[in-house]
């Protein structure tokens, strides 16, 4: 059975809501940042990355980064710390023309040997350009609006391998978060909670896999459900489970029963 329609009514809503609110920008000041997510090592061949900025719209971009540690807890909650001096980021500032592109070099400079994988984010902010005297946009701009974009980067010990096995898969009625401006709480969903558990030492990125949901229903009956790679990014992102840590995951699954429910992964 395919996944069910809730979680696609769900996933489309969310990225309505995203489209309007890209609507409202000015498409003067769009940039784009690629790749979204970078895996790197410690020590080795592996120890330097790319990531591309462009200028996708007719004004000018400057910009600066600046890169955290990410660390995230069971429930999803991320702390973040500066960590500008774990990295030699070059450029660290740029200003592009319309159209324009900048490749920046990340190259990890901390510690060759690390126990588990470390997680960060390099944020791409925008910074506000000065309008030329008697443009058009001078004189009717009172506003910049001004992106900030992160790309995940993940560093690991080389040769580190993740291990991730469910530790917890039942029925739950959870709580989903509210889209923006929204003024009420949605209801509670009926769906699945899933908690993955990784004892290896390197990271793990779970929504690059099929998963497999096999259990009975509310009045016994064989129930399985496919969740496929693409809808579980809408819903759950990445999948990242850290290195030698836990993560829970609500998926919009509903009709199981209260009975054992067996979670499998494919690629």
């Amino acid at each position: 059975m395919a996944i069910v329609s809730v979680l696609k009514r769900q996933s489309k809503a969310l990225l309505a809501v995203i489209a309007a609110l890209f609507i409202l920008v000015p498409a003067a000041y769009a940039m784009r940042v690629s790749p979204m997510v970078v895996e790197m090592e410690s020590n080795g061949s592996n120890t330097v990355a790319r990531v591309e900025v462009q200028n996708i719209n007719a004004g000018k971009l400057a910009f600066q980064t600046r890169v955290f540690r990410m660390e995230i807890d069971k429930d999803g909650k991320i702390t973040e710390t500066p960590a500008d001096d774990k990295f030699l980021v070059f450029p660290p500032q740029g200003a592009l023309p319309p159209g324009g592109r900048q490749v920046i070099r990340l190259q990890w400079v901390g510690e060759p040997e690390i126990p588990t994988s470390q997680a960060y984010y390099v944020s791409v902010e925008q910074l506000p350009v000065p309008f030329e005297p008697g443009s058009k946009d001078a004189a009717s701009a009172q506003v910049q609006v001004l992106y900030t974009m992160r790309a995940l980067v993940v560093v690991a010990p080389p040769g580190a391998k993740p291990d991730v096995k469910p530790a917890s898969v039942h029925q739950v009625n959870y709580q989903p978060p509210a889209l923006p401006g929204a003024t009420e709480q949605p209801p509670l969903q009926d769906g699945v909670a899933i908690t993955l558990r990784n004892d290896g030492r390197r990271h793990a990125m779970m929504s690059n896999f099929a998963w497999h949901l096999e259990g009975t229903d509310r009045d016994g009956k064989f129930l399985r459900v496919d969740v496929s790679p693409e809808d579980l990014s809408r819903v759950v992102g990445t999948g990242y489970v850290p290195a030698q840590g836990e993560r829970t995951f609500n998926l919009p699954v509903p009709g199981f029963g209260p009975g054992p429910i067996k979670l499998t992964f494919a690629k």
